[in-house]
């Protein structure tokens, strides 16, 4: 006896919507989420608002993912945790992974998404010292952290601009009095990040236009800045879950550049005692300086241009010996980026 078409079509009919709606479910109420931990490479600020928003407006969620975050104190500290598996996947400088995937028994850990298309290397001096631009720093006094980045990259953009490095006393420093020794005149000027430092300074008083902010990117430095990294295990096993993190970013991006200022107040519900103005300020600036250049404007946010990542690596190698100078494809996966079209600021 035939069997009834109604009926046959009553069981497949729910088996092909069910098969239509798979890619999504991940999105759903009801249905398991893909855990992954994140962490930031410092304490949240006006800086982290992309990752906040993410977080906030449910961008993560909608993506299928269950994110958790933490901060570390600094970049190797980031990639030591992604190393180790206690992080997924973090926000870390590219060039310190560099360095790390340079050191024997490194992991091969990549970047997936480069958040900084330029790195925030700077000087950040008081024109009250004497210091409005690079040329003037002949014969004055930097504060350098050991270790920093910024500083490790100062005798390069030096030469670079015809400065005689043998005229420009350097004091070795520790991070915690990088602002103080500088407010109070103790040197005149220190190396670091151009959105942290100068903002900083902000909060203890030094009028903006006492500051002179001297991007290393502005003076012939070409290496990229923060970057995704992941966990090489994690994104085996896990390769959708980091894709959707890396579409939610971009989404984060996009509502942070779009709304600073909603931004803002997001960042300072999560910080203790922060300032609505000085993240907001600080925010922008990053935006600007370092997120929406003329590269992303272009090409659109996350990717790596191999020409220029090779200058940034010859310019690393003036001061660092490589065991193996890298290129990008050791550092940089580009399998986790959504098409160019959909990583475009508009």
């Amino acid at each position: 006896m035939p069997k009834n078409p109604d009926r046959i079509l009553y069981k497949i009919v729910p088996l092909l919507i069910a098969l239509l709606c798979a890619p999504f479910l991940g999105a759903m109420p009801g249905v398991a989420a893909s855990a992954l931990h994140f962490s930031f490479d410092r304490p949240i600020d006006g800086s982290a608002a992309p990752f906040i928003l993410a977080s906030s407006k449910g961008l993560f969620r909608a993506e299928g993912l269950n994110v958790t975050t933490d901060a570390a104190t600094g970049s190797q500290d980031a990639i030591a945790r992604v190393a180790s598996g206690n992080s997924d996947m973090a926000l870390a400088d590219i060039n310190a992974l560099i360095r790390y995937r340079d050191t024997e028994g490194s992991l091969p850990i990549k970047a997936v998404f480069v958040v900084y298309n330029k790195a925030p290397y700077a000087i950040i001096a008081r024109k009250s010292r004497g210091i409005a631009t690079m040329s003037d720093i002949d014969g004055k006094t930097i504060g350098v952290v050991d270790g920093d980045l910024a500083a490790r990259m100062w005798p390069t953009i030096a030469r670079k601009n015809d400065i005689k490095l043998d005229k420009v006393r350097t004091e070795k420093i520790s991070a915690a009095v990088r602002e103080p020794m500088l407010s109070a005149g103790q040197v005149d000027g220190v190396t670091g990040f151009s959105f942290l430092s100068a903002i900083n300074l902000r909060d203890r008083g030094v009028p903006a236009n006492d500051l002179a902010v001297l991007r290393f990117s502005e003076f012939g430095n070409e290496v990229y800045g923060h970057a995704l990294i992941v966990n090489p295990k994690y994104a085996a096993a896990n390769p959708e879950a980091v894709k959707a993190f890396v579409r939610a970013t971009i989404a984060g991006l996009r509502l942070a550049i779009k709304e600073p200022v909603r931004a803002a107040d997001e960042v300072v519900t999560q910080m203790s005692g922060g300032s609505r103005e000085l993240e907001l300020e600080r925010l922008r600036a990053v935006v600007h300086d370092n997120i929406v250049t003329d590269e992303v404007k272009r090409n659109g946010l996350g990717g790596i241009d191999a020409v220029r990542f090779d200058i940034g690596v010859g310019q690393i190698a003036d001061t660092y010996e490589f065991r193996k100078r890298p290129s990008v494809s050791d550092i940089f996966d580009d399998a986790f980026l959504p098409p160019p079209n959909e990583r475009k600021l508009n």
